[in-house]
Protein backbone atom coordinates (compact mmCIF):
# COMPACT_ATOMS: atom_id res chain seq x y z
CA UNK A 1 0.00 0.00 0.00
CA UNK A 2 1.33 3.40 -0.98
CA UNK A 3 -1.10 5.49 1.06
CA UNK A 4 -4.56 5.76 2.58
CA UNK A 5 -6.83 8.51 3.84
CA UNK A 6 -10.32 8.65 5.33
CA UNK A 7 -13.13 11.16 5.72
CA UNK A 8 -16.72 11.30 6.92
CA UNK A 9 -19.88 12.75 5.38
CA UNK A 10 -23.00 13.81 7.28
CA UNK A 11 -25.99 14.56 5.09
CA UNK A 12 -29.73 14.14 4.83
CA UNK A 13 -32.94 15.31 3.25
CA UNK A 14 -32.81 15.43 -0.55
CA UNK A 15 -29.20 15.14 -1.68
CA UNK A 16 -26.94 13.72 -4.40
CA UNK A 17 -23.15 13.87 -4.74
CA UNK A 18 -20.98 12.88 -7.70
CA UNK A 19 -17.49 11.49 -7.06
CA UNK A 20 -14.64 11.38 -9.61
CA UNK A 21 -12.93 8.11 -10.54
CA UNK A 22 -10.57 7.20 -7.68
CA UNK A 23 -6.88 6.75 -8.38
CA UNK A 24 -6.75 3.62 -6.22
CA UNK A 25 -9.38 1.59 -4.40
CA UNK A 26 -12.32 3.48 -2.92
CA UNK A 27 -14.05 2.32 0.26
CA UNK A 28 -17.34 3.54 1.72
CA UNK A 29 -19.48 2.41 4.64
CA UNK A 30 -22.90 3.52 5.80
CA UNK A 31 -22.81 4.22 9.54
CA UNK A 32 -26.31 5.67 9.81
CA UNK A 33 -29.26 6.01 7.44
CA UNK A 34 -29.43 4.73 3.86
CA UNK A 35 -28.64 5.88 0.32
CA UNK A 36 -28.34 4.76 -3.29
CA UNK A 37 -25.08 4.01 -5.09
CA UNK A 38 -24.67 4.38 -8.85
CA UNK A 39 -21.41 3.40 -10.59
CA UNK A 40 -20.54 4.13 -14.22
CA UNK A 41 -20.62 0.92 -16.22
CA UNK A 42 -22.61 -0.99 -13.60
CA UNK A 43 -26.15 -1.50 -14.83
CA UNK A 44 -28.25 -1.39 -11.69
CA UNK A 45 -27.98 1.09 -8.80
CA UNK A 46 -27.59 -0.36 -5.31
CA UNK A 47 -29.54 0.51 -2.19
CA UNK A 48 -27.23 0.65 0.83
CA UNK A 49 -28.35 0.57 4.46
CA UNK A 50 -26.62 1.18 7.78
CA UNK A 51 -23.76 -1.29 8.21
CA UNK A 52 -23.31 -1.98 4.48
CA UNK A 53 -19.90 -1.40 2.91
CA UNK A 54 -18.64 -1.28 -0.64
CA UNK A 55 -15.30 -1.28 -2.42
CA UNK A 56 -14.87 0.39 -5.77
CA UNK A 57 -11.89 -1.44 -7.22
CA UNK A 58 -11.59 0.35 -10.57
CA UNK A 59 -11.29 4.03 -11.58
CA UNK A 60 -15.00 4.59 -12.22
CA UNK A 61 -17.09 7.68 -11.54
CA UNK A 62 -19.83 7.05 -8.99
CA UNK A 63 -22.63 8.83 -7.14
CA UNK A 64 -24.23 8.56 -3.71
CA UNK A 65 -27.69 10.01 -3.24
CA UNK A 66 -31.04 9.92 -1.49
CA UNK A 67 -32.52 10.06 -5.00
CA UNK A 68 -30.35 9.40 -8.08
CA UNK A 69 -32.56 11.61 -10.27
CA UNK A 70 -31.54 14.75 -8.34
CA UNK A 71 -28.94 17.20 -9.61
CA UNK A 72 -25.58 16.13 -8.18
CA UNK A 73 -23.15 18.28 -6.26
CA UNK A 74 -19.44 17.86 -6.92
CA UNK A 75 -17.65 15.93 -4.16
CA UNK A 76 -14.65 18.28 -4.29
CA UNK A 77 -16.89 21.22 -3.42
CA UNK A 78 -18.60 19.29 -0.63
CA UNK A 79 -15.40 18.15 1.06
CA UNK A 80 -13.58 21.45 0.59
CA UNK A 81 -15.33 22.79 3.70
CA UNK A 82 -14.86 19.63 5.80
CA UNK A 83 -14.03 20.16 9.45
CA UNK A 84 -11.78 17.64 11.24
CA UNK A 85 -12.23 15.25 8.33
CA UNK A 86 -16.04 15.33 8.32
CA UNK A 87 -18.01 17.17 5.59
CA UNK A 88 -21.62 18.29 5.95
CA UNK A 89 -24.08 18.65 3.10
CA UNK A 90 -27.85 18.88 2.80
CA UNK A 91 -30.72 20.02 4.96
CA UNK A 92 -30.46 17.30 7.63
CA UNK A 93 -27.89 14.95 9.13
CA UNK A 94 -29.72 11.64 9.25
CA UNK A 95 -27.14 9.90 7.04
CA UNK A 96 -23.53 9.34 8.08
CA UNK A 97 -21.01 7.76 5.70
CA UNK A 98 -17.32 7.02 6.09
CA UNK A 99 -15.14 6.98 3.00
CA UNK A 100 -11.58 5.86 2.48
CA UNK A 101 -9.17 5.72 -0.44
CA UNK A 102 -6.28 3.27 -0.76
CA UNK A 103 -3.46 3.67 -3.26
CA UNK A 104 -1.21 0.75 -4.15
CA UNK A 105 2.08 0.08 -5.85
CA UNK A 106 1.97 -1.35 -9.36
CA UNK A 107 2.51 -4.99 -8.43
CA UNK A 108 -0.30 -4.97 -5.86
CA UNK A 109 -2.65 -3.44 -8.44
CA UNK A 110 -1.96 -6.48 -10.60
CA UNK A 111 -2.76 -8.85 -7.74
CA UNK A 112 -6.07 -7.08 -7.02
CA UNK A 113 -7.24 -6.69 -10.62
CA UNK A 114 -9.16 -9.98 -10.27
CA UNK A 115 -11.83 -8.22 -8.21
CA UNK A 116 -15.14 -7.11 -9.76
CA UNK A 117 -15.69 -3.33 -10.22
CA UNK A 118 -17.85 -3.12 -7.09
CA UNK A 119 -17.73 -5.37 -4.02
CA UNK A 120 -20.66 -4.95 -1.61
CA UNK A 121 -20.79 -6.48 1.88
CA UNK A 122 -24.14 -6.75 3.65
CA UNK A 123 -23.72 -5.32 7.13
CA UNK A 124 -26.46 -7.49 8.64
CA UNK A 125 -24.70 -10.79 7.93
CA UNK A 126 -23.22 -12.69 10.90
CA UNK A 127 -19.80 -12.81 9.23
CA UNK A 128 -19.66 -9.00 9.11
CA UNK A 129 -19.40 -8.60 12.90
CA UNK A 130 -15.68 -7.74 12.83
CA UNK A 131 -16.38 -5.23 10.09
CA UNK A 132 -19.12 -3.60 12.16
CA UNK A 133 -16.85 -3.27 15.20
CA UNK A 134 -14.12 -1.60 13.12
CA UNK A 135 -16.68 0.65 11.43
CA UNK A 136 -18.00 1.94 14.76
CA UNK A 137 -14.48 2.54 16.06
CA UNK A 138 -13.51 4.36 12.86
CA UNK A 139 -16.64 6.52 13.10
CA UNK A 140 -15.70 7.41 16.69
CA UNK A 141 -12.14 8.38 15.71
CA UNK A 142 -13.44 10.67 12.96
CA UNK A 143 -16.18 12.38 14.99
CA UNK A 144 -14.34 12.53 18.35
CA UNK A 145 -10.68 13.02 17.40
CA UNK A 146 -8.02 12.55 20.06
CA UNK A 147 -4.25 12.18 20.07
CA UNK A 148 -3.29 9.53 17.55
CA UNK A 149 -6.70 9.49 15.84
CA UNK A 150 -5.21 9.69 12.34
CA UNK A 151 -3.06 6.60 13.02
CA UNK A 152 -6.00 4.77 14.58
CA UNK A 153 -8.18 5.62 11.58
CA UNK A 154 -5.53 4.37 9.15
CA UNK A 155 -5.10 1.03 10.94
CA UNK A 156 -8.85 0.53 11.36
CA UNK A 157 -9.26 1.28 7.67
CA UNK A 158 -6.68 -1.38 6.83
CA UNK A 159 -8.54 -3.89 9.03
CA UNK A 160 -11.80 -3.11 7.25
CA UNK A 161 -10.24 -3.49 3.82
CA UNK A 162 -8.80 -6.90 4.72
CA UNK A 163 -12.09 -8.05 6.25
CA UNK A 164 -14.08 -6.98 3.18
CA UNK A 165 -11.66 -8.91 0.95
CA UNK A 166 -11.95 -11.95 3.23
CA UNK A 167 -15.73 -11.89 3.19
CA UNK A 168 -15.85 -11.42 -0.58
CA UNK A 169 -13.38 -14.27 -1.12
CA UNK A 170 -15.44 -16.57 1.09
CA UNK A 171 -18.71 -15.84 -0.71
CA UNK A 172 -17.29 -15.92 -4.25
CA UNK A 173 -14.85 -18.81 -3.90
CA UNK A 174 -16.93 -21.34 -5.87
CA UNK A 175 -17.27 -19.20 -9.00
CA UNK A 176 -14.48 -16.59 -8.95
CA UNK A 177 -10.98 -17.10 -10.32
CA UNK A 178 -7.78 -15.65 -8.84
CA UNK A 179 -5.18 -16.08 -6.11
CA UNK A 180 -7.39 -14.42 -3.47
CA UNK A 181 -10.20 -16.93 -3.98
CA UNK A 182 -7.82 -19.86 -4.35
CA UNK A 183 -6.59 -19.30 -0.79
CA UNK A 184 -9.95 -20.62 0.46
CA UNK A 185 -9.10 -24.03 -1.07
CA UNK A 186 -6.98 -25.95 1.45
CA UNK A 187 -5.01 -27.85 -1.21
CA UNK A 188 -4.19 -24.77 -3.28
CA UNK A 189 -3.52 -22.73 -0.14
CA UNK A 190 -0.84 -25.21 0.97
CA UNK A 191 0.88 -24.92 -2.42
CA UNK A 192 0.74 -21.11 -2.47
CA UNK A 193 2.15 -20.95 1.06
CA UNK A 194 5.05 -23.17 0.00
CA UNK A 195 5.78 -21.02 -3.05
CA UNK A 196 5.70 -17.87 -0.93
CA UNK A 197 7.99 -19.43 1.69
CA UNK A 198 10.61 -20.56 -0.86
CA UNK A 199 10.31 -18.41 -3.98
CA UNK A 200 13.85 -19.23 -5.16
CA UNK A 201 13.19 -22.99 -5.13
CA UNK A 202 13.29 -24.66 -8.55
CA UNK A 203 9.74 -25.88 -8.23
CA UNK A 204 8.34 -28.52 -10.58
CA UNK A 205 4.67 -29.23 -11.16
CA UNK A 206 5.21 -32.73 -9.71
CA UNK A 207 6.63 -31.33 -6.46
CA UNK A 208 3.77 -28.88 -6.09
CA UNK A 209 1.22 -31.60 -6.87
CA UNK A 210 2.73 -33.72 -4.08
CA UNK A 211 2.09 -30.87 -1.64
CA UNK A 212 -1.55 -30.82 -2.73
CA UNK A 213 -1.67 -34.64 -2.43
CA UNK A 214 -3.17 -35.11 -5.91
CA UNK A 215 -1.88 -36.34 -9.24
CA UNK A 216 0.17 -34.03 -11.44
CA UNK A 217 -2.53 -33.66 -14.11
CA UNK A 218 -5.33 -33.12 -11.58
CA UNK A 219 -3.28 -30.52 -9.74
CA UNK A 220 -2.31 -28.59 -12.90
CA UNK A 221 -5.95 -28.44 -14.03
CA UNK A 222 -7.31 -27.53 -10.58
CA UNK A 223 -4.65 -24.86 -9.97
CA UNK A 224 -5.24 -23.11 -13.28
CA UNK A 225 -9.01 -23.28 -12.81
CA UNK A 226 -8.79 -21.70 -9.34
CA UNK A 227 -5.89 -19.27 -9.75
CA UNK A 228 -6.14 -18.34 -13.42
CA UNK A 229 -2.47 -19.16 -14.11
CA UNK A 230 -0.46 -22.34 -14.41
CA UNK A 231 1.51 -23.34 -11.28
CA UNK A 232 4.89 -22.34 -12.72
CA UNK A 233 3.52 -19.11 -14.13
CA UNK A 234 2.33 -18.29 -10.61
CA UNK A 235 5.83 -18.99 -9.27
CA UNK A 236 7.24 -16.50 -11.79
CA UNK A 237 4.64 -13.87 -10.93
CA UNK A 238 5.32 -14.21 -7.20
CA UNK A 239 9.05 -13.84 -7.79
CA UNK A 240 8.45 -10.67 -9.81
CA UNK A 241 6.17 -9.35 -7.07
CA UNK A 242 9.04 -9.77 -4.57
CA UNK A 243 11.51 -8.27 -7.04
CA UNK A 244 9.35 -5.16 -7.37
CA UNK A 245 9.40 -4.69 -3.61
CA UNK A 246 13.20 -5.04 -3.51
CA UNK A 247 13.69 -2.63 -6.40
CA UNK A 248 11.38 -0.09 -4.82
CA UNK A 249 12.57 -0.25 -1.22
CA UNK A 250 16.26 -1.19 -1.35
CA UNK A 251 19.40 -0.37 -3.30
CA UNK A 252 20.58 -3.91 -4.04
CA UNK A 253 21.93 -4.61 -7.50
CA UNK A 254 19.70 -6.22 -10.08
CA UNK A 255 22.11 -9.19 -10.17
CA UNK A 256 21.81 -9.77 -6.42
CA UNK A 257 18.01 -9.61 -6.58
CA UNK A 258 17.97 -12.06 -9.49
CA UNK A 259 20.17 -14.54 -7.59
CA UNK A 260 18.08 -14.27 -4.42
CA UNK A 261 14.97 -15.19 -6.40
CA UNK A 262 16.55 -18.21 -8.08
CA UNK A 263 17.53 -16.84 -11.49
CA UNK A 264 20.83 -18.02 -12.97
CA UNK A 265 21.43 -14.89 -15.05
CA UNK A 266 20.47 -11.25 -15.22
CA UNK A 267 19.07 -11.75 -18.70
CA UNK A 268 16.72 -14.54 -17.56
CA UNK A 269 15.52 -12.35 -14.68
CA UNK A 270 15.06 -9.27 -16.87
CA UNK A 271 13.17 -11.28 -19.47
CA UNK A 272 10.77 -12.69 -16.85
CA UNK A 273 10.35 -9.28 -15.22
CA UNK A 274 9.54 -7.54 -18.49
CA UNK A 275 7.08 -10.27 -19.47
CA UNK A 276 5.08 -9.66 -16.27
CA UNK A 277 5.55 -5.93 -15.69
CA UNK A 278 5.99 -4.79 -19.35
CA UNK A 279 9.24 -2.92 -18.60
CA UNK A 280 12.70 -3.84 -17.36
CA UNK A 281 13.85 -3.95 -13.70
CA UNK A 282 16.02 -0.88 -14.28
CA UNK A 283 13.10 1.05 -15.79
CA UNK A 284 10.82 -0.02 -12.93
CA UNK A 285 13.27 1.22 -10.27
CA UNK A 286 13.73 4.57 -12.03
CA UNK A 287 9.96 4.95 -12.38
CA UNK A 288 9.30 4.20 -8.70
CA UNK A 289 11.99 6.63 -7.55
CA UNK A 290 10.50 9.30 -9.76
CA UNK A 291 7.11 8.78 -8.08
CA UNK A 292 8.71 8.96 -4.64
CA UNK A 293 10.42 12.24 -5.50
CA UNK A 294 7.13 13.68 -6.71
CA UNK A 295 5.20 12.48 -3.63
CA UNK A 296 7.63 12.63 -0.67
CA UNK A 297 4.89 12.15 1.94
CA UNK A 298 3.18 9.07 0.44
Amino acid sequence: MRGAHFAGLKTGGQWAISFPPPEGMKFNAIVEGACFLSVDGVADPLHLRAGDCFLLTQPLRFALASDLTLERADAADVFRTATAGVARYGADEDVFLIGGAFSFTDEVKRLLEILPPVVVINGTSDSASVLQWALQRLAHELTCPMSGSSLMARNLGHMMLIQVLRLHAATARDSAVGWLFALTDSRINAVIEAIHAEPACRWTVAELAALAVVSRSTFAYHFRKKVGHSPLDYVTRWRIHLACRELRMRDGTISSIAQTLGYDSDSAFSSAFKRVMTFSPKEYRARQRGLADANPFD
